[in-house]
């Protein structure tokens, strides 16, 4: 609607305004989540709605669970990577397992994915590529149904794509399967792509010279904008059906016949001009030089496009439309009323208990002073006893006699009026990052605080704690951060166990990988890794930025590009891998100490046995003589 007055040639035709309409419905058709904002969120969830907003992403589903029941293996080919992030949530949505390759992937990523698939008990499904990625490269024989989400303006992207699958080492027969959205440009893409590779066989490939092909020009870009146009605005409801896959497949198997049938008809002048008349018309008196006159001034006359008419509500309720529009709701109770000068207190300030009694009674016989009834919820249970009952307490409430009103002004003053919000955070942050015991590193951390105050808050907490109000989610973060510290506790002592069984670590030292070794990094590069960390410390902040730069120092990998260029990241990673191993080992070889001694037991508590009655078997001898 935007650019109506373009597409109705009112205004000056702007090529650019046009390919940007044309990218629009090609998005259009592949997939409305590709427009920021359409897809229901946040929270994003993955659900029937990604396959029931798309018609391609219908077709998917019904032909994907028939591929799979064949034993089929399948790759799908799509310009748009943001169509294989839509692919990869429905993917992981159906539980098909899958391999993806674009032009982000990097190489290694690309041959283990290439080879993960292509093994011979590989459980991948599917394997997603965007068209021209990748190239001649790629060989994925182990494939034989190849599917075009979408397709390319030139059609030997499209073929180059079917080739990945028609290698040697095939051994069956490969279907491919194109996704078009009919009454659409992608109609007219395809026409012209197929029209490309007619006159690529019946000139080209005879060896005769060709003029320059035309690009696509203004006035046949807007005849592909506006096919289908009209359709598109005078239909009103989805047109998405729930035909089966068999009668779907018929149909385009009945189309893609038609459209041969077509392109077998087109004669070279007009497969030079990329028109979809008949080879009869190039006999036709009225066709000259590639222009048929006859129709000249029909194409003159260009299709108006009606934009879609506002329809009136025959019931135009005046009250109706504003509550609507201004999301107008009920009104909701209003808050009891609370006395004007009562003290703010939180609950982290652990106050006595009984000055929240004393404000209670204060608070109720305010409410009596002024005459407050208690309203009715309508959203609880009993709540006309609930209402009576609290209005009894408004009713019988009594003024704090000059005792209880001292009372509570000494209360006031023995709870930890001291600590605000942000200090009482600075607490719970540092429980979760040194644990509960280490009272010494929690003082340091909260500002403002002597370690004294600190102490006798903490012990306050943890006695008290129950009284806050959001305490499950406080002791789960602290948790959390406990179970860190005792992680690295734990990895510690598995270093320190490791490196302990050989006197120089930094060459003796040996890894049991078992059949988790990997491709990329050698032993010699995990074994420093392993030192290293341990002599710098595991505990240590930013320690895998220094291991980096350690790395890039020493004099051993001065022609090791490979570990050279990895990231802190990527060294944290294989530091984690290195030392489940370890931990592992540590495990093994322990089992089977105690193992040992479990063996060994047995036999010297019978002789001790033996000695025993020997020496009782002497003493009564004894005894007798």
């Amino acid at each position: 609607m935007k650019d109506i007055d373009i597409l109705n040639s009112a205004g000056k035709m702007d090529k650019m305004r046009l390919l940007n309409i044309l990218m629009q419905l090609r998005k259009c058709c592949n997939h409305p989540y590709l427009f920021d904002g359409a897809e229901p969120g946040p929270p994003y969830t993955t659900d029937t709605h990604l396959v029931t907003n798309s018609g391609k992403m219908l077709a998917l589903d019904k032909l994907l669970p028939k591929l799979h029941e064949q034993g089929s293996r399948v790759l799908i080919f799509s310009q748009m990577t943001r169509v294989l992030d839509i692919l990869e949530d429905y993917c992981m949505w159906r539980g098909y397992e899958y391999c993806r390759l674009d032009g982000n992937t990097p190489h290694e990523d690309r041959q283990q994915a290439i080879e993960m698939y292509n093994a011979s008990d590989s459980t991948k499904f599917i394997f997603m590529l965007s068209t021209r990625a990748g190239g001649l490269g790629i060989n994925l024989a182990t494939a034989d149904v190849v599917i075009l989400y979408d397709s390319d303006w030139n059609p030997q992207v499209d073929l180059q794509a079917m080739d990945r699958a028609h290698r040697i080492g095939q051994k069956k027969p490969v279907r491919v399967f194109r996704l078009i959205t009919e009454n659409t440009v992608e109609e007219r893409i395809v026409e012209r792509a197929e029209m490309k590779l007619r006159l690529d066989s019946i000139v080209i490939q005879q060896g005769r010279l060709i003029e320059q092909q035309n690009k696509l020009g203004k006035d046949e870009m807007l005849q592909m904008i506006r096919h289908g146009a009209t359709h598109v605005f005078a239909s009103k409801d989805s047109e998405l059906t729930d035909e089966d896959i068999d009668t779907i497949l018929e149909r385009g198997a009945k189309k893609t016949a038609e459209m041969n049938e077509r392109m077998q008809k087109l004669g070279e002048s007009s497969l030079r001009n990329f028109t979809m008349d008949t080879g009869a018309t190039e006999t036709s008196l009225y066709n000259f030089e590639g222009e048929d006159y006859r129709e000249k001034q029909k194409m003159n006359m260009m299709e108006w496009i009606e934009p879609p008419k506002r329809e009136r509500k025959a019931n135009y309720a005046v009250d109706a439309y504003f509550r609507e529009a201004l999301r107008v709701s009920e009104p909701r109770a209003p808050k009891a009323p609370r006395p004007p000068k009562q003290p703010n207190i939180q609950d982290f300030q652990f106050f006595p208990p009984r000055l929240f009694e004393l404000l209670e009674m204060e608070i109720l016989h305010y409410r009596k002073t002024i005459g407050y009834k208690v309203p009715r919820a309508s959203d609880i249970p009993n709540a006309a006893q609930v209402q009576k009952e609290e209005q009894k307490k408004i009713d019988e409430a009594e003024p704090l006699t000059p005792e209880e009103s001292e009372e509570k002004e000494r209360l006031l003053t023995q709870g930890f009026t001291s600590w605000n919000k942000r200090d009482f955070n600075q607490f719970i942050k540092a429980n979760e990052k040194y644990g509960r015991d280490d009272i010494d590193s929690i003082a340091r951390e909260v500002e403002g605080k002597t370690p004294e105050e600190v102490i006798e808050y903490s012990a306050v907490f943890w006695e008290r704690c129950n009284e806050l109000q959001d305490i499950e989610k406080i002791m789960a973060q602290i948790e959390r951060g406990e179970a860190r510290i005792q992680r690295r506790i734990s990895i510690k002592k598995a270093l320190d166990v490791k490196i302990a069984r050989y006197k120089a670590p930094f060459h003796q030292l040996r890894i049991q990988y078992g059949t988790n070794k990997g491709k990329n990094y050698t032993e010699e590069e995990d074994r420093f890794l392993i030192c290293m960390l341990h002599k710098m410390g595991f505990d240590k902040e930013n320690v895998y930025e220094e291991l980096r730069q350690c790395v890039r120092n020493t004099p051993q990998f001065r022609f090791d590009w490979f570990i050279k260029s990895r990231t802190a990241m990527e060294l944290q990673r294989r530091c984690n891998t290195l030392i489940s191993l370890i931990e592992k080992e540590n495990t093994e070889i322990e089992e089977k100490e105690k193992a040992e001694k479990k063996k060994r037991a047995p036999k010297g508590q019978s002789a001790h046995k033996r000695k025993a009655e020997a020496s009782s078997d002497r003493k009564e001898k004894k005894s007798k003589t």
